[in-house]
């Protein structure tokens, strides 16, 4: 078979195609579901990892962080870390890192005139951290803490109502200071924020850096240093640029702070290919079985063509060509439907807001965002092509093993 043969072959595929059309529009459709169901689920289960990390990364994760070895496992006020030293600042000031801030976080205990409740004391510069945590962003009620001095708290909307408080009420703070002496202080809260989860609105309270060192009397010390780059891939070399510039320090990418995450996006990447192989099995016995009725129902054409001086070879390739006709045509349009889909969806997403309490204990947000990439495409589109033309595989192969004599006596 030449490259001169193939404009016959398309045009004989074309036309055997069309001679039952109800069949074949049967069949096409349903190429076209499993493509378009394939597209919309990958981009589904891609947009889920892909949010679960963007709201672990901003969920004062950031793409890397630098504490004391000891920090993750006791987050305690005697575990904390100096200042950054010139070395460590002259990596955390170039031009591979976005934005970096240092914070202070301690546990604490939150009580108002009502209730008290156990939430993480993190003390921020709020200009840095602008772009790089989910309290950079601006608050829903209320004013941003304006400073590192700022007298004020923010606390989380579902932490003000279990607390039976508001905006312009005091709460007071009661942690432990460098002494092992309780330390607590008033505050005003000066705004409350939003975050997807519920449980990040309970889980922790914001004042200014500087008026949270002087409350647990740290002076200078911080509990970690988190940062940003342009991308969260290929972080190791910044790690090792941080690791040697304060060798006495822990510092560690997203992936190390958050195995969990990393295990999850593995799974769902697996699972992907393992679920394209299930929808296409349904569509490839469709597809298999339309095959072989067509070959059963041109026998007769088959073996003249044969006794004309046809090789089985042709005979193969007309059954393969036929078959790629299809899935050029099917993949086409399957592709078409699934980029509408989600390009609609992309934008304003998925309302789960009526299952939220659901969602929230699978750590996921109220509205769910589809995430379509290219290289998804491409797998579903190459696999679709590689196993149709196999799954054709096998009636070509039995159209070119007929015997002519055999095949035009057939009846």
């Amino acid at each position: 078979m030449t490259g001169q043969s193939l404009p016959l072959l398309a045009t004989l595929g074309w036309r055997n195609l069309w001679r039952h059309p109800r069949r074949t529009l049967v069949i096409l459709f349903a190429i076209v579901l499993g493509v378009w169901f394939m597209i919309f689920s990958a981009a589904l289960m891609i947009g889920i990892v892909e949010q679960q990390l963007q709201d672990t990364i901003f969920n004062l994760t950031g793409h890397a962080q630098i504490h004391n070895p000891k920090f993750r496992d006791d987050p305690a006020i005697e575990h904390s870390m100096p200042a950054p030293n010139q070395a460590l600042l002259e990596v955390l000031n170039s031009r591979d890192v976005v934005q970096w801030s240092a914070r202070v976080r301690l546990p604490a205990v939150a009580m108002s005139v009502r209730e008290s409740r156990g939430v993480m004391l993190v003390g921020i510069d709020p200009q840095r951290e602008r772009g790089l945590s989910f309290i950079g962003e601006p608050v829903v009620e209320g004013r941003a803490l304006e400073s590192i001095s700022d007298n004020g708290i923010i606390i989380g909307r579902r932490m003000a109502e279990k607390l039976e408080t508001r905006i312009g009420q005091r709460i007071v703070i009661m942690s432990q200071d460098r002494d092992k002496e309780v330390a607590d202080r008033g505050f005003r809260i000066v705004g409350l924020f939003q975050a997807e989860l519920e449980a990040t609105e309970t889980a922790y309270v914001f004042a200014g850096l500087a008026t949270t060192q002087k409350l647990l009397g740290m002076g200078s010390d911080i509990s970690e240093i988190s940062l940003v780059t342009n991308s969260r891939e290929g972080l190791d070399p910044l790690v090792a640029r941080l690791s040697n510039a304060a060798p006495e320090l822990e510092s560690m990418s997203w992936q190390e702070l958050e195995p969990l995450v990393v295990t999850a996006m593995e799974f769902y990447e697996a699972f992907m290919v393992y679920w394209y192989l299930i929808i296409f099995a349904a569509m490839g016995i469709g597809l298999t079985n339309t095959m072989l009725m067509s070959v059963f129902e041109r026998t007769r054409e088959i073996g003249l063509f044969q006794a004309l001086g046809m090789r089985p070879r042709f005979i193969v390739g007309q059954v393969l060509m036929e078959t790629l006709i299809l899935l050029v045509i099917g993949i086409t349009i399957g592709n078409l439907a699934g980029w509408l889909t989600t390009d609609v969806l992309l934008a304003s997403g998925i309302d789960l807001s009526a299952f939220a309490q659901g969602t929230e204990q699978f750590n996921m947000a109220s509205t769910m965002y589809l995430t379509l990439r290219p290289n998804d495409l491409l797998q579903i589109n190459a696999l679709v092509i590689a196993l149709g033309l196999l799954a054709s595989l096998y009636p070509a192969v039995k159209a070119a093993r007929y015997v002519p004599v055999e095949a035009i006596t057939r009846t």
